[in-house]
């Protein structure tokens, strides 16, 4: 057992809405081998997960090597046992994920929510490595994150610590995805972003010419299409993205400030498309953040890209491997 512990070879799986990726991962976050296989969430649950098990097949088929462990990342709410108990995307309650996915595989496996899982992968061999103290925000579609404090990841009494998306920006402001008005991710996530956008054009334009030049129609206007129109030089699109940056700001410096970090790692979709986001964060919490908990605050991006949640699920399940044997 000492021999194979210290090869601590892992699964690390990324469950979305329209894929699974599976890559088999050593203990230095080395990606070995990796597959991709399309899914589908009107297949229902059970289909899904036989779709998992296939991936995972297939990926230990290319490695030539057998796993230990197995950590998956959902877009869900995830208990500490395992069930999935929302997950819009895919469109389960209640789905005890990790009980099936130990009967199929006959391996262990954890289970945790997709951005904690990418979280993970920053953490152990990304932008925070060697870190105790940072927090991870990815800025995609929506926004969430990862609590790293003293050397450990934060989950909170229900085990969901680190939706950093929905805290509030301001008291009865826009509408978000969640019960709440006003979240930092009604003002500064991707769909956000392209809603307000749409606004903007409705109400002008004249100026959102360059918009809807781009999308074909107000309505298909996205965050992606306004981060290019932005850097092809649009005055329209110029105003949204300094906006966002404001927002984007303002809710780090509330970040900051409460679990005083030595380091903020940022990522995701939006800030592959708008680097400049981060340029401008660091200064604004600087400023407006309480100086003592900024004093030796970094803002860097995140390391790992689009291999992050799938590294950090490894990771995850290494952890608990080591915990076990």
């Amino acid at each position: 057992m000492k021999q194979e512990t210290e090869k601590l070879l892992a699964l690390g799986v990324d469950l979305g809405g329209t894929k699974v990726e599976t890559a088999l991962v050593d203990k230095n976050g080395k990606i070995i081998s990796s597959h991709r296989y399309p899914t589908n969430p009107e297949k229902g649950a059970l289909r899904i997960i036989d779709d998992v098990v296939t991936c995972v097949e297939e990926c230990l088929d290319k490695g030539k090597e057998d796993a230990q462990a197995l950590g998956i990342g959902v877009a869900a709410q995830i208990d500490l046992s395992g069930v999935v108990l929302s997950s819009p995307n895919l469109g389960w309650q209640n789905v005890p994920l990790r009980a099936m996915l130990e009967e199929k595989l006959k391996l262990p496996v954890v289970v945790t929510n997709d951005v904690r899982a990418a979280s993970w992968g920053e953490w152990h061999f990304g932008a925070g490595k060697g870190v105790d103290d940072f927090v991870v925000i990815f800025v995609g579609t929506g926004i969430g994150g990862g609590v790293v404090s003293g050397g450990r990841m934060l989950e909170g009494c229900s085990n969901t610590a680190g939706e950093i998306g929905h805290t509030t920006l301001i008291v009865d402001g826009r509408n978000c995805s969640c019960p709440n008005k006003g979240c930092l991710e009604a003002y500064a996530g991707g769909w956000a972003i392209a809603e307000r956008a749409q606004e903007a054009v409705q109400a002008n334009p004249e100026a959102g010419k360059a918009l809807i030049s781009l999308a074909g129609g107000v309505e298909k206007i996205t965050a992606v299409l306004v981060s290019q129109a932005y850097h092809d030089g649009d005055v329209l699109s110029s105003q949204l993205v300094k906006e966002t940056a404001q927002f984007l700001s303002a809710g780090l410096v509330s970040i900051v400030n409460a679990f005083n970090p030595c380091l903020l790692v940022v990522g995701g979709g939006v800030i592959d498309g708008l680097p400049e986001l981060i340029k401008t964060a660091e200064p604004f919490i600087k400023k407006k953040a309480l100086k003592v908990a900024a004093q030796n605050l970094k803002v860097v991006r995140a390391a790992l890209g689009n291999e992050a949640g799938i590294v950090g699920a490894a990771a995850l399940a290494q952890d608990h491997l080591k915990r076990t044997v």
